[in-house]
């Protein structure tokens, strides 16, 4: 399924009733999940995040447009954030399943309806510029509302959609497909908006204009003013006071945080205060976070204080959370604040729910979840059996010489635990894709052709999960049996049934894989193949795994003094 994610930033951040408007009008449409609704203010400016498949996160977005384009006048205006429209910038971001190009024309076609529907000038920034040199929000946005008359005079400036007059009303919208953006604000002990906005300058990828050895303007040739870049690529920047807050805030774009992530921007924006007299004390989120910053955060802080960063996955992003200092000014719940875990939230799953809610589910008279299930989650049960003996080692004095290798391996622990979790709801939603195949009368021959082939791809497919899970049985036992060698001694039994669980998982995995085969009597040659690389992988798993149980079961007889 195709999910993209829409971030319309409206204009409004103090009346609460106009916000609850906009927002709602977006949550009306079917398709569209609401993920958050962030007000600001001192900014007077709202960021409402919200995902869908594409048809209807352009009609959530546009919706909300129309509300805005209603409810909001520019002409009275004021904030501290830059802005140009009732409705300022509504990004598209790809999130699964569709690609930036597609997201690019899902900006355009909102951005023609949005003008000639709505009379609202539309400029197309980022991926959907429709040259280059609109392609940098700060530079579509040169101006603001109150220079936006002027701009809309000038051809050079004609909006790409609507009409090139000015909508004092609305003001104009900006409209795109970017990558996912973090809006990030890192906290000073200062009320000084110079200061920070002096740091902004010297982080910032654009710089600030250079200066010679006497404080003068450093130019080209051709008389142009050069610039000194700032430390961080892909970082937008800029310093102000929040009167809120009572503190000063560099206030942060990272446009990729695959090249900027935000641990690393507030770790040179604390040098950078350091070095002016300041101090760093937390900072603040803005709309959403991809989970993976949140976890390449907490590894970062786990490995510079010395500790094993393979730990559960919310242990991470609690680490994460108090380094950044993510709570001093307002309360960020991860729940709430990572795309990945409201997107979730909103899903009903096996393995969010507890022990005893999956045990009466798993007794009930549903055929589902089954063995299947079952076998998925004694591999979870396994790897972190796996990463348990892998952080009890690491920081163990006398094994110091392993730590870094338990700590990698603990991590790829915790990565396999994740996707066998993942398997436990992967095998019950294959299984009922079976079952929904086979429903509804076929009576044509076409319907009857077209029934049969739904039927052989959803046995396919039921029958592909189990092979994957028991093909991945041989690493589950790998990581059990450099624990078992090199972990601490007084979890050798953990080790150990980390490796009873993996050859359950193999063992339950092995036996859905030839139930399933029985239903492919028609797809012969793909069932043989598949049968043939299921037999290949539980001997492979069956000879590592006597191996591995017979020499721990020495190993504690031993020690038991049998």
């Amino acid at each position: 399924m195709s999910i993209v994610e829409c971030v319309p930033n409206f204009s409004e951040g103090r009346d609460r009733s106009l916000i609850d408007r906009i927002a709602a009008a977006i949550a009306g449409v079917d398709g569209v999940s609401l993920l958050d609704v962030d007000p600001g203010a001192a900014t007077n400016r709202t960021v409402i995040t919200l995902v869908g498949a594409p048809e209807a996160a352009v009609e959530g977005a546009f919706q909300g447009i129309r509300e805005a384009a209603g409810l909001i006048d520019m002409r009275r205006h004021s904030g501290a954030h830059a802005r140009m429209g009732a409705t300022d910038v509504c990004p598209f971001v790809p999130v699964s399943g569709i690609t930036m190009d597609e997201c690019a024309e899902l900006a355009r076609r909102l951005g023609r309806r949005v003008g000639d529907e709505l009379g609202i000038p539309v400029y197309l920034y980022e991926h959907a510029a429709s040259r280059p040199e609109r392609r940098n929000l700060a530079d579509v946005r040169a101006g603001e509302y109150e220079g936006l008359a002027d701009k809309l005079a000038d051809p050079e400036w004609a909006p790409d959609f609507g009409p090139a007059r000015f909508n004092a009303r609305s003001g104009a919208t900006v409209i795109g497909a970017r990558k996912f953006l973090i809006a990030y604000n890192v906290n000073l002990n200062t009320r000084s908006r110079q200061l920070a906005h002096d740091i902004a300058l010297d982080v910032r990828e654009a710089g600030r204009l250079a200066r010679d050895a006497a404080g003068k303007l450093v130019r080209d040739a051709d008389g142009k003013k050069q610039r000194q870049p700032g430390r961080l690529p892909a970082t937008k920047a800029v310093g102000w006071y929040i009167d809120e807050y009572q503190r000063a805030q560099v206030s942060i774009n990272l446009v990729d945080f695959d090249v900027t992530p935000p641990h690393q921007a507030f770790d040179v924006i604390a040098e950078e205060a350091q070095e002016r007299g300041l101090r760093v004390t937390g900072s603040e989120l803005v709309g959403l976070i991809p989970l993976d910053a949140m976890l390449q955060a907490g590894r970062h802080y786990l490995e510079r204080q010395g500790q094993s960063a393979g730990l559960p996955e919310r242990q991470i992003v609690e680490t994460a959370i108090q380094s950044l200092g993510l709570r001093e000014i307002s309360e960020f719940d991860p729940d709430e604040k990572i795309i990945e875990y409201r997107l979730a939230a909103e899903a009903t799953s096996l393995v969010s729910r507890t022990v005893s809610g999956f045990a009466d589910e798993l007794s009930s008279d549903s055929p589902a979840p089954g063995g299947g299930s079952v076998a998925a989650l004694a591999g979870a049960l396994s790897a972190a059996l796996s990463a348990m003996v892998g952080n009890l080692t690491h920081g163990r004095k006398g094994q110091e010489e392993v730590w870094e290798a338990m700590s990698r391996l603990a991590a790829t622990a915790q990565r396999h635990k994740a996707w066998y979790l993942a398997a436990v709801d992967r095998d019950t939603e294959a299984f009922n894709r079976v079952m929904a195949a086979g429903r509804g009368r076929a009576k044509t021959e076409d319907e009857k052709a077209a029934k049969t082939e739904r039927v052989r791809q959803a046995n396919r497919g039921a029958t592909a999960v189990p092979l994957e899970v028991l093909q991945g049985c041989g690493r589950l036992l790998e990581l059990a049996r450099e624990m078992a060698a090199s972990g601490n001694p007084n979890s050798l039994s953990d080790a150990g049934v980390a490796a009873w669980c993996a050859r359950t998982c193999a063992e339950g995995a092995w036996y859905n894989v030839l139930i399933n085969l029985a239903g492919l009597a028609d797809d012969r040659k793909w069932a043989t193949e598949t049968g043939e690389a299921a037999a290949a992988a539980i001997a492979d798993v069956r000879a590592a795994a006597d191996e591995l149980s017979a020499d721990i079961e020495r190993r504690l007889l031993a020690g038991a003094g049998r």
